[in-house]
C-alpha cells in the first residue's frame, strides 16, 4: 500500500470504523493497522514527500 493509502485508512479508523473490520476490509493483519497507526498516526498526506 501507499503511504497516501495507509493515512486513509488509519484516518477510517479515527472516525470510528472497528480495526477488526479495516483489517478484513483491506486485508492486513491487526499488527500492521498498529504499526502503520505508530508510524503514520500523526501525519496528514500533505506531509509525505512525493
Amino acid at each position: 500500500m501507499t503511504e497516501h493509502q495507509i493515512i486513509a485508512i488509519l484516518r477510517e479508523a479515527a472516525a470510528g470504523i472497528p480495526i477488526k473490520e479495516l483489517c478484513r476490509k483491506y486485508g492486513m493483519g491487526n499488527s500492521t493497522f498498529y504499526k502503520w497507526r505508530d508510524k503514520y498516526g500523526d501525519m496528514e498526506t500533505s506531509d509525505i514527500n512525493t
